[in-house]
């Protein structure tokens, strides 16, 4: 250590917001270069690539082959796919000095499909499974949590070449029990549920979770084994009712009621049910206005009716409208409404499917706004909601008879005790970090890049595609986020950057010489040692710079070298035995 490219740090960096970014910089495994980007220092780059070793180990046994792409790639192939507009400003976009545009590629899908293209033309060929590790670089918005969200980052990519979805099947699944395994040698509990493919697109998606309180994800799961992102469940829809002999919508004065809250505390107060039950939130229909931003950006503006007593969740709607973006509408938005020639505009504050005016939303409305509800607005089911007119609400009004919706939207927020799409009992919410995603991509990039093989009949197939990715540096610190005490790091031995910390302390020179000793006996063993050999630090620096760095097994030789005996540490447990020299390597054996 005394030339060992190292410094540890006594204080948090004043950026970090989660455990693993404060000691992974304290303990000079990471330095930060700008937001969400971090240069590796040797500590660092040695566990990193013991994740990769395992990744790699096991991709070999999955069947993969190791290939590596450049990061800096041309516009045209994501042109082609259309993910050149889709990624948006999540894309690191330049010109080189022939204003030739080029990208630093956020996923390689397509440059995959091309290499195989360009190399492959028979069934015969395949399958085939390839993959790389690779840095990558998205444009996040907010980049957050050190190497949890980053903007330069490390990822396993690996692609299945098929051309039939039976085959696909088959790989897909490879893959899949490939990472159950990476996770379980990384120490890594994780769960696998059902998610949305997002701009990847394909069919089958599938991500690896691992559960913990600073998860950026929310999933659901079932005790009957049903497990799957907000993004990805589907609410289960009620039956529609029979409405015949229900009495007809009636339109009342409700005064000063912005809220759903001031809303049925006015519908008690002044309207109370028939049958003597109160009125909830539940029964208001809440009407959302959003504007879809696309590509080219226009503006679409859509209403979303949901049960009043649930709120809007972005990252849903996100899924349910991509690629276009998705924001409240604004003053302009409802000002050009009511500039549209022989179109009624929205009544802010009392917006509804229905009017007695006549300014309906939804199927053959006259306001040219497209309408679009909960799944739970089934036929039959009865709400209070806006009249489109100041000051007042409609009560009674039924879905079906009333008014008709443009279609459902998965918009509302899915809250535990849900029903489980799959009968499996009802689900309760936790937060997760994303570790892996499998995609099957089935043909969308084969298709569209051209790449077809000739089948047993000599006819051109377009081939299908999987898709499976790791987060190698957000793996890295999600071990870092488990593995640690107040004192700092205490990593598994799978990744540990060394396997054994040796602490020469005291000044005696047989310390040392004992030290020398102990180090020179553990590497002609196999172990990969780092040595304390500062002769200027006193004992309680080098114990704290151990318990900063956090190799699991740890060496003190002391005041017995003399006699030839040392200390061994076991830092997890925090357990320390005295130990013989000459029987120490029995304790590595």
């Amino acid at each position: 250590m005394s030339n060992y490219f190292l410094r540890t740090l006594r204080e948090d960096p004043s950026d970090a917001e989660v455990t693993s970014h404060r000691l992974l910089v304290r303990a000079g495994y990471i330095r930060r270069q700008a937001p969400g980007i971090f240069a590796w220092l040797p500590l660092g780059l040695k566990v990193k690539a013991k994740i990769e070793t395992i990744i790699r180990e096991e991709m070999a046994a999955a069947g993969a082959f190791e290939v590596h792409f450049p990061a800096l790639l041309p516009r045209e192939p994501y042109e082609v796919t259309g993910r050149w507009d889709e990624y948006g400003d999540g894309l690191f976009r330049l010109q080189d000095r022939k204003g030739s545009d080029l990208l630093l590629a956020p996923t390689h899908e397509e440059v995959f499909t091309l290499m195989v293209k360009d190399l492959y033309n028979s069934y015969k060929d395949l399958p085939l499974s390839i993959f790389q590790i690779q840095d990558k670089y998205r444009d996040e918005a907010r980049s957050r949590g050190g190497l949890l969200r980053g903007r330069e980052f490390t990822m396993k990519d690996a692609y299945s070449f098929d051309y039939t979805d039976a085959g696909l099947d088959v790989s897909y699944q490879a893959q899949r029990d490939a990472y159950e395994r990476i996770f379980t040698r990384l120490g890594l509990e994780y769960v696998v549920v059902q998610a949305d493919a997002g701009a990847m697109g394909g069919s089958k998606s599938e991500e690896f979770l691992h559960p913990t309180p600073v998860g950026e994800d929310t999933f659901v799961r079932s005790a009957g084994g049903y497990a799957a992102n907000v993004e990805a469940f589907r609410t289960v829809a009620p039956a529609a009712i029979d409405f015949t002999g229900f009495p007809a919508a009636e339109v009342h004065d409700t005064p000063d009621t912005p809220t759903i809250q001031t809303l049925v505390d006015s519908a008690n107060a002044n309207h109370p049910r028939p049958d003597g039950r109160e009125w909830t939130a539940a029964d208001t229909l809440k009407n959302v206005v959003l504007a879809l931003v696309q590509l080219d950006g226009s503006r679409e503006i859509v209403v979303i009716g949901v049960p009043g007593d649930r709120e809007v969740d972005l990252k849903r709607v996100e899924v349910a409208f991509a690629p276009a973006e998705v924001e409240a509408a604004n003053d302009g938005d409802f000002a050009k409404l009511d500039k549209i020639p022989g179109r009624p505009g929205l009544v802010k504050g009392y917006i509804g499917p229905w009017a007695a005016t006549g300014a309906m939303l939804g199927a053959e409305s006259a306001t040219g706004i497209r309408y679009l509800v909960d799944p739970r607005v089934v036929d039959g089911t009865e709400w209070i909601t806006g009249a489109n007119e100041a000051g007042r609400h409609v009560f009674g009004l039924v879905a079906g008879r009333d008014f008709t919706a443009d279609g459902t939207v998965e918009a509302a927020e899915v809250r535990a005790g849900d029903p489980a799409p799959d009968g499996s009992g009802p689900v309760e919410l936790a937060r997760g970090m994303e570790i892996g995603h499998v995609f099957q991509l089935g043909r969308k990039y084969a298709e569209a890049l051209g790449l077809k093989v000739l089948d047993e009949n000599g006819k051109l197939v377009t081939v299908t595609m999987g898709s499976y990715g790791i987060g190698v540096t957000r793996a890295l610190a999600v071990i870092a986020e488990l593995n640690n005490d107040a004192k700092g790091l205490i990593w598994p031995e799978a990744v540990a950057p060394f396997d054994v910390h040796v602490i020469a302390t005291g000044r005696d020179e047989v310390v040392f010489e004992t030290s020398e000793a102990v180090t020179a006996m553990l590497e002609a063993s196999g172990r990969d040692v780092l040595y304390d050999d500062r002769r200027k630090v006193s004992p309680g620096v080098k114990f704290g710079d151990a318990e900063l760095i956090g190799i699991p097994t740890i060496v003190i030789v002391g005041r017995g070298a003399a006699d030839g005996i040392v200390e061994l540490w076991d830092r997890r447990s925090g357990e320390r035995t005295q130990v013989a020299v000459t029987e120490l390597a029995g304790h590595f054996a």
